[in-house]
Order: C-alpha cells, then sequence, then structure tokens
C-alpha cells in the first residue's frame, strides 16, 4: 500500500465513524475537511472503498429511500450506495489513531492526523505534536545550512524564495509550541491531588465562565480537545476549505 493511499483510507475510516456516506458526500467532506485530498478523483475513492469493504471495514447500504430506488431503477441508473462503518473497522480505525511513529509526522499523514486529534488520546496527540516538530526543527537545520552554503551563488529572486520556505518552517515551528504547551496546560490543571478521585477520561478544559476552550472537538466525536489555538497559517493546520465538485456520475457506483 502506497503511504498516499494509506492516508486516504484512515481519513475515510475517521469520517465514516461520524456517520455514514454515499460516495460523492464522502467526497466532498474529504475537500472541503482535508485539503490534503482535493485533487484526488472518483477513480481514487472507489477503489479504496471497495478495499474498505473486501477487508471487512465498511459495508454498502442501499441510501435511497424505496420510491427512489424504484425510480433510478426504471430509469436504468443505479441507487446510491451508503457506506458504513463495521465494528471490526471503527476497532481498525481505533488502533490506527494510537500509532504515533515517523509516518505521523510527514507533511501529508500529519495533516490527515491532526483532522482528526478530537478523536485522539492525549498522550498519543503529544508523541505526534512533539515528532512532528522535531521533523521540522531537523528540516529548518538542513535547510539553514544549505542557504549558508549557498547564499553568495544564489539571485535574489532565490534567495526569497529560500528565505520564505524558512519562514514558512518557522511558523509551523512556533504554532506547535503553542498546541505542546496547551496540552501540557490541560494535563496539569486537571493532574488531581491526593484526596481527589482519578477521572476515567479527560474532558475538554473549560475558561472561568464555564464555557469549552477553543475545543476542537466534534459533537460525534469520542475524544477531548483541550482548549487547543486555532493554527495561525502554518503548513501543518488545518487545511482551508474548497467547494465540492459535481458528481459525474450521478451518485452511483462505479
Amino acid at each position: 500500500m502506497s503511504r498516499r493511499s494509506g492516508i486516504l483510507e484512515f481519513a475515510v475510516l475517521g469520517l465514516l465513524r461520524e456517520s455514514p456516506m454515499h460516495g460523492y458526500e464522502l467526497r466532498k467532506r474529504l475537500n472541503t475537511s482535508l485539503g490534503i485530498f482535493r485533487a484526488f478523483s472518483y477513480g481514487t475513492l472507489y477503489p479504496c472503498l471497495k478495499t474498505l469493504v473486501a477487508s471487512g471495514w465498511l459495508i454498502e447500504e442501499p441510501g435511497s429511500a424505496p420510491e427512489e430506488a424504484l425510480a433510478a431503477s426504471l430509469a436504468g441508473r443505479r441507487a446510491k450506495i451508503v457506506y458504513r462503518l463495521t465494528a471490526e473497522g471503527k476497532e481498525h480505525f481505533e488502533e490506527l489513531l494510537s500509532q504515533a511513529g515517523p509516518d505521523a509526522w510527514e507533511d501529508e499523514h500529519f495533516a490527515a492526523r491532526f483532522a482528526f486529534f478530537g478523536q485522539t488520546e492525549r498522550e498519543v496527540r503529544m508523541r505526534v505534536l512533539e515528532g512532528r516538530r522535531s521533523r521540522l526543527e531537523e528540516r529548518l537545520e538542513k535547510m539553514s545550512a544549505s542557504l549558508a552554503r549557498t547564499r553568495e551563488r544564489l539571485d535574489d529572486y532565490t534567495l526569497e524564495l529560500q528565505r520564505h520556505g524558512m519562514e514558512s518552517v518557522e511558523r509551523e515551528v512556533r504554532w506547535l509550541n503553542e498546541l505542546i504547551e496547551s496540552e501540557r496546560a490541560g494535563r496539569d490543571q486537571r493532574r488531581p491531588g491526593p484526596d481527589s478521585p482519578v477521572p476515567e477520561r479527560d474532558g475538554p478544559s473549560r475558561s472561568p465562565a464555564g464555557g469549552a476552550k477553543g475545543s476542537t472537538t466534534n459533537s460525534n466525536t469520542t475524544g477531548d480537545s483541550d482548549g487547543l489555538p486555532r493554527p495561525r497559517g502554518a503548513s501543518g493546520g488545518s487545511p482551508p476549505e474548497a467547494p465540492g465538485q459535481p458528481d459525474p456520475s450521478g451518485d452511483t457506483t462505479p
């Protein structure tokens, strides 16, 4: 399995954990919620869905009302198919969420992992964030050394491009530092005292007024968010939204 197909499968399982969807709706969510998938096509999505069904992680269900299904049949069209996560699929996705190795620190995979941080355990989030920061600090060091060696041979525009790249990495490192400090602060604030009962699961941190502090957790998810600061232009932040494209196949399976 290629790295990109692995990221796509992870994102599909994560979105279907929230609710069942048909192909067009799923593609739209991948485009708008996870901008890293803007360029992929139905020719990429449907083979991924078929693979997940064959693995037992998804099931296909008819998604249309009976009269709509009959109309589709009379018109010679296939009825919409809805994809639903199975118990095995949920277990597999939770296993993927628990992984915090080097693959989770790479550019595209980190963006997908961050999109599902609301469903990820705190300790795993910390390992992913710290690993990503370490990776970027290594990248920044190499970029700085390369720029120092080649500065005299670069024209002004190439030099400016190099500086722009370094500034982008530096901004993401600062953003990661803020996220890591917020995670640590949330953990320390809820650390129980000697006479306090230990909670079964951490909840989102609260502001003095009682409201959730910047929680990124969807109401349908099971993770906790702890008042993380919003991304501010960092490349590893939440991807921008993009308009969905019409389904040329009429929301039908290929």
